[in-house]
């Protein structure tokens, strides 16, 4: 249920007395569809005196966004008229399938055919999580995904990462390569000097083996910031 940041933009709109969304659906594609109206779909129905389509809209508008409401906890979702348990976890269920089918796809191309991929797995895997879990990609000599562990968790404030630890765990999987990632619960995705001493920290720990970190990407619900991008990974090369 991921639709990325390239969804297109269209005023089309379903309306359920004239036609069969599921119909559209099969005839213009997915990209033709508001989050509403694809939510819409996956709910079937509305309420008394509201369409699914409407459901759908009021849905998202409560939560602020898609991702927002696919993290829902069962209490919040089921305060709404309309939501219970059972679709609660029918979205779970989508929505970790979307996540394993995005980690598949990383670990079938190298990383760097689909940076877009790699973000989305990322703030689709941690980005709206309440605490910071710091998250290792392994990466093989083609740059594909061997693994994704989340190797350490924290408070809302503060992560504990041992670079011993990652390097431990980077040999046992013959990684050639490495991502690592967290999360800022804040919502600012913009790196601490913190972060930025560990990610120096990370490179040359790793370059003692020739393992290669090849970005720290801290993402939040809304954004998301790659030290490779930002020049961070460079300081201090000769």
């Amino acid at each position: 249920m991921y639709l990325g940041p390239h969804k297109l933009s269209t005023t089309l709109r379903i309306d359920p007395k004239q036609s069969n969304p599921r119909e559209k659906l099969r005839a213009l594609g997915a990209a033709f569809f508001t989050d509403a109206e694809l939510l819409a779909i996956f709910l079937r129905v509305g309420v008394k005196g509201k369409s699914a389509v409407a459901l759908a809209a009021d849905l998202l508008h409560q939560f602020g966004s898609l991702p927002k409401l696919l993290n829902s906890s069962p209490e919040e979702l089921t305060q709404i008229h309309g939501m219970g348990l059972s679709k609660w976890s029918q979205i779970q269920a989508v929505y970790e399938l979307v996540k394993s089918s995005l980690e598949e796809g990383l670990a079938q191309d190298s990383i760097f055919l689909s940076p877009m991929h790699v973000r989305g797995f990322l703030q689709a895997k941690i980005g709206h999580l309440p605490h910071e879990v710091f998250l290792c990609l392994y990466l093989d000599s083609r740059y594909r995904l061997i693994e994704c562990q989340e190797l350490f968790r924290g408070s809302i404030t503060q992560t504990a990462v041992y670079p011993r630890e990652i390097l431990k765990e980077a040999l046992a999987r013959n990684a050639s390569a490495l991502i690592v990632a967290h999360n800022h619960p804040s919502g600012n995705p913009i790196p601490s000097e913190g972060d930025q001493n560990l990610t120096q920290t990370l490179k040359n720990t790793l370059q003692l083996v020739d393992i290669p970190l090849l970005d720290h990407c801290i993402v939040s619900g809304s954004g998301f910031f790659s030290c490779s991008d930002a020049g961070i990974m460079k300081i201090g090369d000769k």
